[in-house]
């Protein structure tokens, strides 16, 4: 015998109303009619309330007591899944299934009262009074509404009897209570990840919640919204469905209706996530029926509505006119369902002339084609505005608004959960008789089973049902099934239908637990079959970054362009980021171009104009050194040591050809000779002109009686210094070269468009130390010809080196800084410049006054002329 408590079969959404318990135990089927006269008249007198409210026609269409036609095929699919298994002879042979059906009017005192009664033995309502024969049932399948199945649950466990819930089940807490406990409803953690990645795939991330009012609702907003806001979704709002707890509640849920209406209609999103039971789709009807009288219906501003598996298509007979055009285009997860073979002839077969005591069909029947029958159910009052039932009505012919013929998700756990507890028993049954085989002809007798013998099997049930279909449960009670994914299509004719457009899978491999084929999708109408976009603002476009609001949620962000150097290659990135080393941004920041390898060469202009100078440089001081070397026995050659002066204007030569060696494609060669060559080139320069500035004041100082300067002046002395600056600087370079040599280098980063070809130093450190030996000398040399400078003297050299290492240290010095803030190429370029006119300053400054007195005043260029500028 099995039981079965069908939380929502029967009921307004608001109202309590009648009440009625069938009793069907071997295709035997009665009808009771208790306690319908004390209902009635709390029916009636709460009507007359409504009636003095001034609230909308819908409202009051609310209050009458209606039957929800659409949950009649939760009780046919259970009738015929008991019929299927009496007539199979291969399933529990020699016995017969009997059933009850309660109905607990959406109320939470009634459905203690119908688990009381189930459990109330005989025909008379006295918990735990065994009299007469015993009628408890092996099992009880329960109704899709969370809260009433906890309230049965708490009684069912007293009797340890197995419970299988076809909707989302309530957490149960008691480990001993939870074996009990069986679930035709996967485990809806997985349907809360489908709905996640379900939003994402479509990058709907700013959303409006709304979710019933009562504890499985608290449980959805408090613990399961959370996950949402950490995947990257928010919400625009989160509404609750006010519920009607008591008469005198009624005006403030039609307020909260309204509230309600407004919040969607001005909400920016444009994907709505309903949460709730099996009757909250019927609630949302009714609230979009209150907006269009009150102007503002709710596909005024188009919603993708997308809706949990707990809920079903539910609507009340004052429902019937009203469109659902706002419900084209929803996505809904329902648990997976095959049509099973037979149901839908099952339901063809349905009249109330062949089922006279199915009074449950009467009702239904009255109720889906608007008339009566005979013995009418709803009171003679309704019989003047119904015409009389013909007997030949198909309910084929409903529209799926009234009736489906396919089978629900819902009406296929209700299925699979009968079949799920004969499987079990016939398990019990086997079990038993293999270990005692002499029982009442080989089978023990239905009513020696106790309710919590059963549980153990069921647990452990397997099977394939009539569709094809394997049902067996997980270690936790949970049925191991998928999710499916529903796009809802409606039709003029106020029909719909349903089609599968995607999976959430537990048990398929992790990269494949959801899939959704977004070419079957039928958006709604006012998207014109594009993807709506449900976002708080519009996405960051390529080159723009985001930036958080201050003060609003961070799906709410602006766009700022990308900084120089940056760029964005994908919309609504939260920084930008720089480009591969060998790339570039391009002009809108939204990509990288290759950059071009570059060098200072001798074919660009710049390389040109330098080796030009060089070279001029080069020829001006070969045509000096000829100059001197053709003078050199007259007395201004030979006043400050001529080998000297050839030592310098050789020196400088090389200087100038030194700069060639930073023109062109770097090698290996040319890096190590680079700044070797310039840097002990220089010192044999700078060191000739601190020898030529001592030779001047050691000659000033020797000239005065007695002094003992007079054995330093020689050629020996001035060469030593000459070797000494220049063999320090070459020592300083071997080490160099020898610990960090320089070498080729790409150098992807100083400039954005081009990747430099150039010379790394390899350590700077010695770099450093080169150049600062040079300042050194530089320093020395400027310091000792400042003090010479007015030592009187003919043709003295002093004046013009202290000019000369002015112009010098002054060219080094705004080197540094030029050179540490120039990048690529031109830091090369600026190194020749601060070569080549330093050495051209050396050159001029010293040797120009000296070549205009060779070559313009030669009579100044006399022996007679320097003596008579001693005197």
């Amino acid at each position: 015998m099995l039981g079965v408590s069908d939380s929502e079969n029967w009921e307004s959404l608001a109202l309590e109303c009648s009440h009625w318990r069938s009793a069907v135990t071997n295709n035997a089927v009665g009808f009771e009619e208790a306690r319908m006269e004390a209902e009635r008249e709390k029916y009636v007198k709460r009507k007359e309330r409504l009636e003095k409210l001034q609230v909308t026609s819908g409202v009051r269409e609310l209050a009458v007591c209606k039957l929800i036609t659409q949950l009649y095929q939760h009780i046919a699919a259970f009738v015929f899944a008991v019929k299927e298994i009496n007539e199979n002879q291969h399933l529990l042979p020699n016995v017969t299934l009997g059933f009850h059906i309660y109905n607990n009017g959406f109320s939470e005192s009634w459905s203690y009262l119908a688990a009381m009664e189930l459990m109330s033995r005989g025909h008379q309502f006295i918990a735990n009074y065994k009299c007469g024969i015993e009628n408890l049932p092996a099992a009880v399948i329960a109704g899709s509404n969370t809260d009433y199945s906890r309230h049965i649950s708490t009684i069912l466990y007293i009797y340890k009897m197995s419970q299988l819930n076809f909707g989302s089940s309530p957490v149960v807490n008691n480990e001993v209570q939870g074996r009990f406990f069986h679930r035709m409803f996967p485990n809806i953690g997985y349907q809360y990840e489908g709905l996640v990645q379900l939003l994402l795939h479509f990058n709907w991330i700013w959303i409006g919640v709304v979710s019933m009012h009562d504890d499985t609702g608290d449980g959805f907003v408090l613990n399961v919204l959370p996950t949402f806001a950490q995947k990257g979704i928010c919400f625009q709002f989160v509404a609750r469905l006010p519920q009607a707890t008591f008469p005198s509640a009624l005006d403030r849920v039609v307020l909260g209706y309204f509230e309600m209406i407004n919040i969607i209609v001005g909400s920016t999103a444009n994907v709505v996530v309903v949460h709730g039971e099996i009757h909250t789709l019927m609630t949302i009807r009714f609230i979009e029926n209150i907006a269009k009288l009150t102007g503002k219906p709710l596909q005024s501003r188009p919603k993708v509505w997308v809706m949990t598996a707990q809920m079903a298509f539910s609507s009340l007979s004052s429902h019937r006119g009203m469109s659902m055009h706002f419900l084209h285009g929803a996505l809904s997860f329902a648990v997976h369902s095959k049509e099973p073979t037979g149901f839908k002839q099952f339901l063809q077969t349905r009249n109330p002339a062949l089922e006279k005591e199915d009074k449950f069909l009467w009702a239904f029947w009255e109720e889906a084609f608007n008339c009566f029958l005979s013995d009418h159910l709803l009171g003679e009052e309704d019989e003047e505005d119904k015409p009389p039932c013909t007997w030949k009505e198909k309910l084929e012919t409903l529209p799926a608004s009234i009736f489906e013929m396919s089978m629900t998700s819902h009406s296929y756990s209700v299925y699979n959960a009968v079949y799920a507890v004969a499987h079990a028993l016939q398990a019990m049954y086997s079990s038993k008789f293999k270990h005692n085989p002499v029982l009442n002809g080989g089978r023990e007798e239905l009513r020696n089973v106790h309710p919590w013998q059963i549980h153990q099997f069921l647990r452990k049930a397997a099977f394939n049902n009539s569709a094809g279909e394997e049902v067996s449960f997980n270690q936790n009670g949970e049925i191991l099934t998928q999710f499916d994914i529903i796009n809802w299509i409606t039709f003029p004719n106020r029909s719909f239908a349903r089609t599968k457009v995607g999976t959430m899978n537990p048990q398929a491999p992790e990269d494949k637990m959801f899939t959704i084929q977004d070419d079957a999708i039928m958006w709604p109408s006012i998207f014109n079959q594009t993807l709506p976009i449900s976002r708080c603002n519009d996405k960051c476009q390529l080159g723009f970054s985001k930036r958080k609001k201050e003060g609003e949620q961070f799906c709410c962000y602006n766009c700022f362009p990308c900084p120089e150097g940056k760029i964005s290659n994908q919309t609504d990135t939260d920084a930008c980021f720089e480009c591969p080393g060998d790339q570039y941004p391009n002009n809108d920041k939204d990509g990288c171009l290759p950059k071009d390898i570059t060098f200072l060469s001798f074919g660009e202009p710049l390389g040109i104009i330098l080796t030009v100078f060089a070279l001029k440089f080069s020829l001006i001081t070969i045509f000096i050194l000829g100059i001197f070397m053709k003078y050199k026995d007259t007395p201004i050659v030979k006043a400050n040591n001529k080998n000297l002066t050839y030592i310098l204007l050789t020196s400088l030569l090389f200087s100038f050809l030194c700069a060639l060696l930073f023109i062109g494609r770097p090698g290996k060669v040319v890096c190590l000779l680079q700044q070797a060559a310039f840097g002990v080139i220089f010192s044999v320069a700078l060191s000739s002109i601190l020898a030529k500035t001592i030779t001047v004041i050691l000659a000033f100082v020797a000239t005065k009686p007695g002094s003992r300067i007079r054995r330093w002046m020689g050629k020996r002395f001035t060469y030593s210094i000459v070797l000494l600056c220049s063999f320090s600087q070459a020592a300083i370079c071997s080490i160099w070269l020898i610990t960090s040599p320089p070498f080729p280098d790409l150098d992807m980063y100083s400039v954005t468009q081009t990747i430099v070809l150039k010379c790394n130093e390899g350590s700077g450190g010695m770099l450093y130390a080169l150049l600062g030996f040079m300042g050194f000398l530089a320093l020395v040399s400027l310091t000792l010809a400042f003090l010479a400078r007015k030592l009187p003297d003919s043709f003295n050299e002093a004046k013009f080196i202290t000019f000369s290492m002015l112009v010098f240290c002054s060219v080094w010095l705004c080197f540094i800084p030029t050179y540490l803030s120039t990048k690529g190429k031109n830091m090369v370029a600026v190194e020749i410049f601060s070569v080549l006119t330093s050495s051209f300053g050396l050159l001029g400054c010293i040797f120009s006054p000296k070549c205009y007195i060779i070559l313009v005043k030669p009579e100044l260029n006399m022996k007679e002329q320097l003596i008579k500028r001693r005197n």
